[in-house]
């Protein structure tokens, strides 16, 4: 209960229901903040226990100064918590070893549970083995359950063994698109408490639901099991960014256009740590799939979120959706009630503006490795032959020539072998979802045909997409184009693009092509979307379909034609583009609320297979000592009820010299299973054939898959290491030989020998994936130094007892001489035991000669919360003896 010291308790009257709310009127300042921070006021008002979040906390969030650098923590407790079964699954299996860990230590099993809604949608393990076939769902659904089982009957014990905590089961959708379709309820409920909806999320683009009005945003997998277990998020009030929107999205440009400019403004600006939020006139034209193509892509420029507030386009959504009318008019007279709603006239204080005129958006393309380089698509050509340079590529194309079941034909660099729509960030939004599919009509009228390299796949965001395409009676087009449905998933997105046939993959592996994946989804990193593809391209589901029949980058749709006609005239792209009153008139009569209704009716269920799965029964799990998926990890081994002193590091070594945007899927890939890497050789000795493998996103629940797997992607550069790709390094233990880094771990552990990461800008952008932070810790890493951090994996560094350290502004490995072969003693970090958090630590590098490099390095342990963390040598450690307690 709130100790309610502002008065703010109160009630509303919505029809003929009362809801207890805390009104943001009561505390001075409230009512010019920033839409998203008002959010946070009332959660600080509804939770104020006088000791965690007292008045003054409330205080500086009222009066909040919207120029001042951040430096008042706060504890924001979300409303619900949003996994995806890669992130997901190690949550559970750490829950499941925490409720036996709280009986070793004299407390009761069941107290572990989730003390806020937690609802997991299985999406990322369906892989795209099966393509351009009537069948391939389906065949892909039956693989997914073959590769899975073992984790679907553990997440079914979950789901059984945890109070507040629902599984949606596979080919459903994608975690964000169910998340906003159904799971979001914009304002909560529980027991006569109305509030408004949050959440934080096991995936980094949980931001979708920004567009909503509900703020979320990504936390690792760490930070969300922490937050099921009632603990608050611990962060720093915000600087807020308002960006101001005003026009019109010209004809020609679509919402995936919008979002690539937005992302390169953001990233030039800077917003990392900072929150995004949309304002003006502008917001009201703004479509709410738009709003959640936009919010989606936060993590793409960096900010913790990208909110647009509530207005009469989020209450369309909810009706078009299937939300109860008494849900819908709860919104309404909530938020009205707190000043949450949309007012273009008036303006609140943000800390920093920017502003796009809609108008001024172009066609545009990002890639060939980062979703903030953007390519305006009337230059990809000429980009695309400067940047095939940094592949080996120094004057014209080299081809090979592939003959594919009987069709002998040229497979040249550049060439496009994967065209994927694909992901959340598109697949959510109609207007280019149509546009596609009558991009494809088009084109399949016109006598255009894919080329037999080119890979298509189509795996929408949720099965209302595939109702709205039959009832415009655009299936057939898609599928002439080979576009069919392949799975309800993240696919191609999160690296589960599948093989490609063997003749192409031989072509490409013996003649060293650099070869093109097109995506509609948001993440194009190095070395994710599938082993074979060097460069990747982000594009709207329109352009996937125009490259798809281009074949390759290295074409101009202005001047180069896609093939000719029946006629023999030839074809432009814009000549079957297909005009914005077309797009609309078809999603008019196609997408109804029916469609929301008959697919979320009983999302919860799933289908036979999910049903006639066997599943454990009990308050703890039954472990399998030969399972390859599921096992119980060892970090809670030894753990005593009381703390152990914070020690300083000496004797360290680097594992990894690694340079600027390292992402945390360089550090714990998610795709595939190399059979010569060490995660290969220990599923190949525990029986498992290669064609088993299945993905390291799969495998996340077997922390010795896991391990091995950390630093193991296959474009890796590890500067210890002359021209070597891949999880490698050199192993100091064996006089500086070459090593897998798994093996040069194993052998410093041996020794005795705690290890350290040096690193540059950006370490560890991209995905919330804890594994990033678990497999850091599990090498031996004691410490990370490096320029910056991405948000999320700082944090998880942390959550894993593991030291994030920035080198002295404007000082970097090379700027001091450091290559890597230095031992470091690392001093001060003792502090913590006195209770306090030092700003800097002294590190003290040493030469094989005996010459030292020495520092001062900015401790990254940001907030009091954090420091706790840390002296508890974890989150979880934490957690426990505070339940234990």
């Amino acid at each position: 209960m709130s100790t309610n010291s502002f008065g703010a308790k109160g009630t509303l009257g919505v029809g003929d229901q009362s809801y207890e709310i805390y009104r943001l009127n009561t505390v001075e300042g409230s009512s010019n903040l920033p839409f998203s921070l008002k959010v946070l006021l009332e959660n600080l008002l509804r939770t104020e226990d006088g000791a965690n979040i007292t008045k003054e906390h409330i205080n500086a969030l009222g009066q909040w100064d919207e120029n001042a650098e951040p430096d008042t923590e706060i504890q924001f407790t979300p409303a619900r918590v949003i996994m995806q079964d890669f992130t997901g699954v190690p949550c559970v299996v750490d829950l499941a070893t925490m409720r036996e860990a709280v009986a070793e230590l004299g407390g009761d099993a069941k107290k572990i549970n989730p003390l806020a809604p937690a609802e997991m949608v299985i999406d990322h393990s369906v892989i795209i083995d099966v393509f351009g076939t009537p069948d391939a769902f389906e065949k892909n659904v039956e693989f997914e359950y073959g590769r899975n089982k073992e984790r679907y009957q553990f997440l079914r014990w979950g789901q059984t063994a945890f109070d507040d905590f629902k599984v949606v089961p596979p080919g459903t959708g994608i975690v964000h698109q169910v998340n906003i379709e159904h799971l979001a309820r914009t304002v909560m409920v529980r027991d006569g408490v109305a509030y408004p909806d949050s959440c934080v999320g096991t995936d980094s683009h949980t931001t979708m639901v920004n567009g909503l009005g509900v703020l979320g945003w990504g936390v690792g997998g760490i930070e969300a099991e922490a937050a099921m277990l009632g603990q608050p998020v611990s962060m720093l009030i915000p600087r807020v960014v308002g960006f101001k929107l005003s026009g019109e999205i010209p004809a020609g440009a679509t919402a995936t256009d919008v979002v690539l400019t937005i992302t390169q403004m953001l990233r030039q600006h800077g917003v990392v740590g900072k929150f995004v939020e949309f304002y003006g006139d502008g917001v009201g034209a703004v479509p709410l799939a738009n709003r959640a193509t936009i919010g989606n892509m936060s993590p793409e420029f960096g900010s913790t979120c990208a909110i647009f507030p509530i207005d009469e386009v989020t209450l369309d959504y909810l009706r078009l959706t299937g939300r109860s009318d008494e849900q819908v008019a709860l919104v309404e007279a909530y938020t009205k009630e707190q000043g949450l709603w949309h007012d273009p006239s008036h303006e609140p204080r943000y800390s920093e503006y920017l502003e796009l005129d809609l108008s001024t958006v172009v066609p545009s393309i990002a890639g060939p490795k980062r979703p903030q380089d953007r390519i305006v698509v009337s230059e990809a050509k000429e980009q695309f032959k400067l940047d095939i340079k940094n592949y080996g590529v120094d004057g014209d194309l080299r081809s090979a020539s592939v003959n594919k079941e009987g069709d002998t034909f040229e497979l040249k660099d550049g060439a496009v072998v994967i065209a994927s729509i694909t992901s959340c960030t598109n697949t959510s939004n109609p207007s280019v979802m149509m546009g596609a599919a009558l991009l494809a009509k088009k084109a399949v009228e016109k006598g255009l045909t894919v080329p037999p390299w080119v890979k298509t796949s189509m795996a929408p965001g949720s099965q209302v997409v595939t109702g709205y395409y039959e009832n415009a009676g655009l299936w057939p087009y898609l599928e002439k184009l080979g576009f069919y449905l392949v799975g309800y998933g993240c696919t191609t997105c999160i690296g589960n693009s599948g093989p490609l046939s063997d003749d192409i993959s031989a072509a490409i592996n013996e003649n060293d092509l650099s070869v093109v994946s097109v995506l509609s989804g948001n993440r194009n990193f190095e070395g994710r979307i599938n082993p074979d593809v060097k460069m990747n391209y982000l594009a709207s589901p329109p352009l996937v379909i125009a490259y798809a029949l281009a074949g390759t980058m290295d074409f101009d749709f202005d001047t180069d034609a896609l093939g000719k006609d029946a006629e023999g005239n030839e074809v432009f792209l814009k000549d079957i583009w297909p005009t914005p009153d077309e797009v609309e008139s078809t999603i008019a009569q196609a997408i109804n609320k029916e469609l929301f209704v008959k697919d979320y009716a009983d999302v919860f269920a799933g289908d036979e297979r999910w049903k006639s799965l066997q599943t454990p029964e009990g308050d703890t799990f039954e472990w399998d000592g030969e399972s390859t998926y599921v096992r119980k990890p060892p970090y809670f081994e030894g753990m005593k009820l009381e703390t152990t002193p914070v020690e300083d590091i000496s004797g360290a070594r680097v594992l990894a010299k690694l340079g600027d945007s390292v992402t945390t899927d360089h550090i714990s890939p998610a795709g595939a299973i190399k059979a010569d890497s060490p995660a290969g050789r220990y599923l190949n000795e525990h029986g498992v054939e290669r064609k088993d493998f299945n993905s390291y996103g799969s495998r996340r629940g077997n922390h010795e898959v896991m391990v091995r797997g950390t630093f193991a992607n296959i474009r890796l550069k590890n500067q210890l290491l002359d021209g070597v790709e891949g999880g490698f390094t050199r192993d100091f233990t064996a006089g500086g030989e070459q090593a897998a880094i798994y093996d040069a771990a194993e052998n410093y552990a041996k020794e005795g020998i705690p290890l350290v990461i040096l690193g540059g800008k950006e370490y560890g952008s991209g995905s919330s994936r804890d594994w990033a932070a678990k497999g850091t810790r599990l090498l031996g890493v004691k410490a990370v130094i490096t320029e910056s951090f991405e948000r999320i994996h700082r944090s998880n560094l942390i959550g894993m007892g593991v030291l994030p350290l920035q080198f002295p502004k404007g000082e970097s490995t090379d700027s001091l001489g450091l290559d890597g072969t230095e031992t470091f003693d690392i001093s001060g970090i003792t502090e913590l035991n006195e209770g306090k958090t030092p700003k800097t630590v002294h590190v003290t590098a040493t030469k094989e000669g005996g010459d030292t490099v020495e520092f001062d390095a900015v401790v990254r342990i940001d907030t009091p919360g954090e420091a706790e963390y840390f002296r508890n040598d974890g989150i979880l450690q934490y957690v426990l003896r505070s339940l234990v307690k």
